[in-house]
């Protein structure tokens, strides 16, 4: 299917739909300048990010950590939400029943305004205490290092789901409930390599629901959904309020 016959159906389809379930990866924070923290973008003083991004190495070097993930907070703070953010916020108050569900950890989705929303791996911008378990929001940046609970000092990490970590369960909750009734399922800017996010595409078909993907390239799930479209979110996604 041609692109533009495809964002045709796609937006006949939200004309439709009574329960809209979206998932976003980091193709969209890729529009905001956000680097992906994989790869080469994710190299950082000759550690990659699986090296540092685990409860063993919080364990071993939690200054280390730190020090990564307060690099990670400074160039994200320069960044903005852009125009396919935005889009989604707009969607959540057209449709009642509306859920996005994110892998990104930069906060964005939030800062643009989405409320009806599953952080699926966490925010940077959020700290939790490693021994009474309080999780806060900290916007600092820099970040004080070794940052300490300001309810019983105890020491603060990332409140991120690292490597070898499991999803928070209500959060996981949440996610089925989305994907199982929803009409329509949008996959936005995601490389459908990362579980269990990458299955959330055969779960909402396997319950008859409509699932598009919209990504640069083309991904494990492309010839799983119904219509994929190539391109930008943030040029994509506004398109589908038009």
């Amino acid at each position: 299917m041609e692109s533009n016959s495809a964002l045709q159906e796609i937006k006949d389809r939200l004309v439709k739909a009574k329960s809209v379930t979206v998932l976003t990866g980091a193709g969209i924070s890729a529009d905001s300048g956000v680097p992906t923290f994989r790869g080469a973008d994710g190299l950082w003083k000759n550690y990659r990010a699986e090296e540092l991004a685990s409860p063993e190495a919080f364990e071993r070097d939690p200054k280390l950590v730190w020090e990564w993930y307060n690099w990670r907070r400074e160039l994200i703070a320069t960044k903005s939400p852009n125009a396919a953010h935005i889009a989604l916020v707009e969607l959540e108050k057209q449709i009642d029943r509306f859920w996005l569900i994110t892998q990104n950890v930069d906060g964005l989705h939030p800062a643009a305004g989405s409320k009806k929303l599953s952080e699926i791996h966490g925010n940077i911008w959020k700290v939790r205490c490693t021994d009474c378990g309080r999780v806060e929001g900290n916007h600092d940046v820099p970040i004080a290092i070794l940052p300490h609970c300001t309810t019983c000092r105890g020491l603060l990490r990332p409140h991120i789901v690292w490597f070898g970590e499991s999803l928070d369960s209500e959060d996981l909750r949440n996610c089925h409930e989305a994907l199982r009734s929803c009409d329509l399922f949008l996959i936005i800017g995601t490389s459908g390599t990362v579980y269990p996010a990458a299955s959330f595409g055969s779960v909402a078909k396997e319950q008859g629901a409509f699932v598009a993907e919209l990504n640069l390239d083309p991904t494990p799930n492309s010839g799983l959904v119904d219509v994929t479209v190539q391109g930008r979110a943030k040029d994509l996604v506004p398109e589908l309020l038009k």
